[in-house]
């Protein structure tokens, strides 16, 4: 979390918990707040351990169930009106499954929570196109098939019809393309920032930030002072190596440049050398939030798809420092490290560095 945000969090749990304070202000931080610093002051402001009390915004959203007794008027209103727009998505995303063809469904977690990011705190989500909205997460195709067509006389032919496939888009770039050609909303970092922690959440039970593979909190550094970036266990989350490979988004066979490594959202991602931290920004064509360090002597590396960047431009790190939290943001199908190697500017295989 960004200083910035940590003290907005301090801020609002200060105020929140301080009876006269929060009367004085009112509930307007609903409106104000990201759903993720939200969902933190909302807890504290119950200030209730009982187990009624242990759910998230999110999940309320979600899950459904009994809002707290102690919930503000207008913050129920948020929570049932968010409530009532899911209820509108899961017709729709209903319709759009019945067009799409084997197990390729529509992601409705996904498509849920980036309405919740757009949407939570604004004026009746539920008004929203709903159709139009999931329509944005799927392309159409008008397809061909051959059935069987049995006549009045008993007989039977063979015929060709066309029908329509809806196909899930896997590339979330596109997405927000269509979200803004569609909706007229322009997404912020933000915004993609918190629906990946909201998706992360209700998927897979955490936000970001406490991944929990198991030994990433301890640097992993060979013989040759080169550190793992996710610590000793590296060998065994390799879902793609370096080189040629079939793309998981277009299917299509394509070189790969670099290697993947399956990572829960949040896990400490470190700096496999000492050097100078030269990118850390978001690219909006494949890597999402990255880094790049270089090393000298022409050796440089990535940390792609991360959720939380944690070293700026111009940092000096040593091998082994926490440099972001891996994530799934840019072009990419699931929670992820894509690290790369770079010698003179040529990309080459990681595992020939790695200890």
């Amino acid at each position: 979390m960004s200083a910035a945000a940590a003290a907005a969090v301090k801020a609002a749990i200060l105020a929140l918990t301080d009876e006269n304070t929060r009367k004085k202000i009112g509930w307007v931080l609903a409106a104000i707040l990201s759903p993720v610093i939200l969902l933190i002051a909302f807890l504290c402001a119950l200030g209730s351990g009982t187990a009624s009390h242990n759910l998230s915004v999110v999940e309320l959203c979600f899950y459904g169930g009994t809002v707290p007794s102690e919930t503000p008027d207008e913050y129920r209103a948020y929570i049932e009106e968010m409530r009532a727009g899911f209820n509108l998505l899961d017709g729709s995303i209903e319709n759009i499954n019945e067009l799409t063809e084997g197990e390729d469904g529509l992601d409705e977690i996904r498509v849920k929570a980036l309405f919740y990011a757009l949407y939570f705190g604004a004026d009746s989500p539920g008004q929203q196109d709903c159709r139009k909205f999931a329509d944005c997460f799927v392309t159409y195709e008008e397809r061909t098939r051959t059935v069987t067509v049995e006549h009045e006389d008993g007989t039977n032919t063979e015929e060709e019809e066309t029908y329509t496939v809806a196909v899930p888009i896997k590339d979330l770039e596109a997405v927000y393309e269509n979200l803004h050609a569609a909706m007229g909303v322009e997404i912020t970092e933000d915004q993609r920032s918190n629906a990946e922690s909201i998706y992360s959440l209700i998927r897979y039970g955490y936000t970001g930030g406490s991944g929990s593979f198991e030994g990433a909190d301890v640097p992993f550094i060979g013989a040759d002072g080169f550190c793992s970036p996710i610590g000793e266990n590296w060998r065994s989350v390799v879902t793609s190596e370096f080189g040629n490979r079939i793309d998981p988004i277009t299917g299509e066979r394509r070189g790969h440049t670099g290697m993947d490594l399956a990572v829960p959202t949040g896990t400490p991602i470190c700096a496999a050398l000492p050097g100078t931290v030269t990118v850390s920004t978001y690219n909006r064509g494949g890597y999402g939030y990255y880094i790049m360090i270089d090393h000298g002597n022409g050796l440089s590396t990535l940390y792609g798809h991360c959720s939380q960047l944690l070293a700026s431009v111009g940092r000096t790190v040593k091998a082994g420092d926490v440099i972001a939290l891996s994530g799934s943001t840019g072009r990419s199908t699931g929670p992820h490290l894509h690290f790369e190697m770079r010698v003179n500017g040529q990309r080459t295989n990681p595992r020939s560095y790695l200890p």
